[in-house]
């Protein structure tokens, strides 16, 4: 909305002007200033009010970003938490799970999905009175991360679904095999003026035969399109420990890590049996070529950790199974 920018006085006469000139400038200041009152209006209800209408959900819109990200993006952080990781302390939050949390609520449209086959899947974070929100800040250049993992730990894919006018994210998703996944919805709404970083999880199913399968036993090297993903350091409960990752090529000769959705790296952990998510990014600076992550486990128990990142444009995901005593 153009600023209303007025050489002269809006209101009254100037010395040069005769009263016929003077009342029509007013009428025309006057009316000018309604109409900007009621586009100001107008604009505030939609920001974060509702729907708007009959918007066409397919019709994809960049979310408004009301401000900079919440995460002080110049130190390692976890998602939900906006404060800074520390040396000390107890563990990570865990979010996820639940599909209500800090007065939103994660509606999916669909929950059943077939084996293998591409298919829509559509949601909402609706706000008190269930109205749909569509105010998002951008966190690492997204408005909304969505993790989708299965149960038994397999079947991770981290996406970027797009939202629609009236507040419906949507994406084609694609589940490989029968089961019960986990879909997370990872993000930072505007409600009523206040920023509510948090993650909303459900269920998703996949009919047919389930075979779970069992996970693997915790190594340090894991391969990753052809690459070899390491980390040194181990996660406990008591304090924040540090976690390097290095990437290497076939050879085992350090290759270049790049910037990926505003960092160098992008780790999930999820913990067995209830699938507990944290989200964890990096320092800002590579340490002699390796991901340096500050991390402290939530509970004792078994996860497994998911580590994204970029080598020459190309995204990858490397996979660790991790025992916390």
């Amino acid at each position: 909305m153009p600023d209303e920018q007025e050489s002269e006085p809006a209101f009254g006469l100037s010395k040069r002007e005769t009263p016929e000139e003077g009342s029509g400038f007013r009428f025309a200041a006057i009316g000018a200033l309604l109409i900007v009152v009621l586009f100001a209006g107008y604009g505030l209800g939609r920001l974060n009010g509702g729907t708007g209408g009959t918007g066409n959900p397919a019709a994809a819109t960049t979310p408004v970003s009301p401000s900079a990200s919440p995460f002080d993006e110049s130190q390692p952080h976890v998602h939900g938490n906006t404060g800074p990781i520390t040396a000390s302390g107890g563990g990570a939050p865990v979010s996820g799970l639940s599909l209500s949390g800090s007065g939103l609520t994660l509606t999916p449209f669909v929950t059943e999905f077939k084996p293998g086959q591409a298919q829509r899947l559509e949601f909402t974070i609706n706000g008190p009175g269930g109205v749909p929100v569509t105010t998002f800040a951008v966190v690492h250049d997204k408005p909304l991360h969505l993790i989708v993992a299965r149960r038994d730990l397999t079947g991770f894919q981290h996406l970027h679904p797009v939202m629609a006018p009236d507040g419906t994210w949507g994406v084609d998703l694609t589940l490989a095999e029968p089961g019960v996944y986990r879909m997370f919805a990872d993000f930072t709404a505007q409600v009523g003026g206040t920023q509510v970083a948090t993650t909303l999880g459900s269920d998703l199913t996949v009919a047919g035969d389930y075979s779970p399968i069992t996970v693997p036993d915790p190594v340090r090297v894991a391969f990753a399109d052809g690459l070899q993903v390491g980390y040194e350091g181990t996660p406990v409960t008591e304090s924040t420990q540090p976690l390097l990752m290095s990437v290497l090529d076939a050879a085992g000769k350090p290759v270049t890590v790049e910037p990926y959705l505003g960092a160098y790296g992008h780790l999930v952990m999820l913990r067995q049996g209830d699938l507990g998510y944290v989200h964890v990014h990096p320092e800002t600076q590579l340490i002699d070529g390796r991901i340096k992550f500050w991390l402290a486990a939530p509970s004792p128990g078994t996860y497994r950790m998911f580590l994204d990142f970029q080598v020459a444009g190309k995204v990858s995901t490397a996979t660790w199974t991790v025992v916390v005593s």
